[in-house]
């Protein structure tokens, strides 16, 4: 958190045309155009920023030591690390806002469906209703209509006595007769 807060500075007095102070340390025993013995008694010129492998004349690998990049570069790199992370914020902050729009458009349409809902379950409940009255209206002519069956089934039943009855005595009327 101090080097990147040490790294704004400087490039705060940069931009304000400031002479930028720094501490410098020993050169790296690798700096560029240092030279490097990679093998028996040869020497290699190390060139631009290190941390990759090298062969020497007899095919031996030796490593370089990593060296740190010149102030230009940290700055351009610097000021490229902030802008792609302030690309990816804006980018994290779309997404963010896209798609709460997104949950306000579908509380907007759900809560549509539910009044268009509410709607049609007034209006059943207000068919229900009429259908109530109308039942409630209707209901002294079934009670009518019951009685009408009652008494049909009673004189159907008287009926069949009297037909059963008339037999009885045509049978004893033929009985009659023959004697």
């Amino acid at each position: 958190m101090a080097a990147a807060m040490a790294v704004e500075d400087e490039l705060r007095q940069q931009e304000s045309g400031e002479e930028v102070e720094r501490q410098t340390a020993a050169p790296a025993p690798c700096a560029p155009g240092t030279p490097v013995a990679v093998g028996a008694g040869d020497q290699e010129q190390v060139e631009g920023v290190g941390g990759g492998r090298r062969t020497d004349d007899f095919g031996i690998e030796t490593a370089e030591e990593a060296t740190e990049p010149s102030e230009p570069d940290i700055n351009e790199l610097c000021k490229d690390m902030f802008t792609k992370m302030s690309l990816y914020l804006q980018g994290e902050l779309t997404a963010t806002c896209e798609d709460y729009k997104l949950l306000e458009n579908m509380n907007k349409l759900t809560g549509l469906k539910y009044l268009e809902m509410k709607e049609i379950a007034l209006n059943i409940n207000r068919n229900l209703k009429d259908l109530n009255q109308k039942y409630a209206s209707l209901q002294p002519y079934l009670d009518q209509i019951n009685q009408i069956e009652e008494q049909v089934a009673a004189l159907e039943q008287a009926a069949y006595r009297l037909d059963a009855y008339s037999k009885k005595l045509e049978a004893k009327f033929k009985k009659l007769e023959k004697r």
